[in-house]
């Protein structure tokens, strides 16, 4: 590839070490990678060698945002009638015979529609959690549909084991054997992962949740994930309920579940943790085990406000997530920066978390937890994943500091989108994929779905 340079954006905000903010600033990549950083004046014999100029005046660029975690099938599956007022186990108990009729179609259109709305919005990595397979449906389906989008992509091979019939929460229909389950995470690791400094596909290891899997099953699943070194996921301590379920079924809280299971270091990433206490916290920041942190879900589902200053002033490892859009009912990661900033603020008061730390979380926050160092960040060496924002239109118009009101008043989605160097949004609009077809897709599966309910 070229050499391509954005330049006179009102700000970069490249979420370095220092956090530095360059006013009239500028950024240069190659082949994938950024080159230089700076502001426009100073770069200029760099944009006078660029092949491509692009022009930033009134946006501001970030790194492009982290998504830590999602489940993108059920993205056909928003509003549904029956688990809009219901809590974490109802509306799982709601959705559960609905997601028993995908099919391998339903889910590349689902994944594709969920890619194609995060991408809009300005993310650049997303992980996935997939952890039902009816009909067919492998996580091949989720890598072949999310290359067609162009934003990395971090997939898990989730699973669930323990049915209704033997005190789980899922439909028997619903669940796997466990060394079917370990063959095929095998399989798809061995498939799929790339280690490399550039990767657009890596995989994880990810056990659907403790009422959903058996001891056994996680503890096999630690030890395969360290053996391929590959990173662990899971749901924990989502909910009051989810906690009650620990305590009865195995004599403790979640946070000591996972670490007599091996669940925790800074190869695994816990989902939610929205009940964590203050001993939790500790266990998380000592062993450096990351949360992904669902604000969105968690007031939709009625889970509760996380604990997230506690977690960030004690060192644990941050990054937001969407979670499923059947339980946030939207997929736009800087209105979920906002989210978490606005419920910490109703908690702890005005003073509470600011725009900025939120920014810092939802981009190279997550991309730490994700073990992608080498992302999150615009330095030179980083790679060329980036988002600009258009902060000169109506929704963002009038603002002061123009970088705090990303998450105070921020645009509906991003300007332009690079993944890799390469354009993924240009001017509002997906390039690697066609809008219209993604969107035909997915009516087609979800006018079959609602026949079938």
């Amino acid at each position: 590839m070229g050499l391509t340079v954005i330049r006179n954006a009102d700000s970069v905000v490249t979420m370095d070490d220092a956090r530095s903010e360059i006013a009239d600033g500028a950024i240069a990549f190659r082949n994938g990678v950024v080159v230089a950083v700076g502001p426009t004046g100073a770069l200029a014999h760099v944009i006078d060698a660029a092949d491509t100029v692009i022009d930033a005046r009134g946006c501001v660029i970030t790194p492009g945002l982290v998504n830590t975690h999602h489940h993108l099938y059920q993205s056909l599956t928003r509003a549904v009638p029956g688990g809009a007022n219901a809590s974490l186990f109802g509306w799982l108990k709601c959705l559960y015979p609905i997601w028993a009729n995908y099919r391998p179609e339903d889910v590349r259109a689902a994944t594709r529609l969920g890619l194609g709305e995060l991408a809009l919005s300005g993310c650049t990595l997303s992980s996935d959690h997939l952890y039902l397979f009816p009909d067919g449906v492998t996580l091949d389906d989720t890598i072949e549909a999310a290359a067609t989008i162009g934003i990395r992509f971090h997939p898990t091979r989730g699973s669930m084991s323990v049915g209704v019939s033997a005190g789980g929460l899922p439909p028997d229909s619903l669940v796997e054997s466990e060394p079917a389950i370990l063959r095929d995470t095998i399989r798809v690791i061995d498939r799929y992962h790339d280690a490399s400094d550039g990767a657009m596909v890596r995989v994880g290891v990810a056990p659907c949740s403790p009422f959903s899997v058996s001891q056994g099953l996680m503890r096999d699943s630690a030890l395969l994930a360290r053996d391929k070194r590959v990173m662990l996921h899971t749901h924990l301590a989502e909910d009051a309920d989810d906690v009650a379920f620990s305590l009865e079924r195995f004599g403790c809280r979640p946070g000591q579940y996972a670490d007599d299971l091996g669940w925790t270091g800074p190869d695994v990433w816990h989902a939610h943790c929205v009940q964590l206490d203050h001993d939790e916290i500790d266990l998380f920041a000592r062993t450096r085990t990351g949360v992904a942190h669902c604000p969105g879900s968690n007031c939709r589902l009625g889970s509760g406000v996380a604990p997230l200053r506690r977690m960030v002033e004690r060192g644990v490892p941050v990054g937001l997530g969407v979670d499923g859009s059947a339980s946030n009912d939207s997929g736009n990661l800087l209105a979920e920066a906002r989210q978490a900033m606005l419920l910490q603020r109703v908690t702890g008061g005005a003073g509470a978390f600011d725009p900025r730390t939120a920014l810092y979380i939802a981009t190279r926050g997550g991309a730490q937890m994700l073990g992608r160092s080498n992302c999150g960040s615009l330095e030179p060496g980083k790679r060329a994943d980036l988002a600009v924002w258009d902060m000169a239109d109506l929704f963002s118009l009038g603002a002061w500091d123009k970088v705090a009101a990303l998450v105070l008043a921020p645009p509906p989605g991003a300007r332009d989108v690079f993944v890799e160097g390469r354009a993924v949004v240009r001017d509002g609009e997906l390039v690697q994929s066609s809008r219209a077809e993604i969107v035909r897709d997915a009516q087609r599966s979800v006018a079959r779905l609602m026949r079938l309910a």
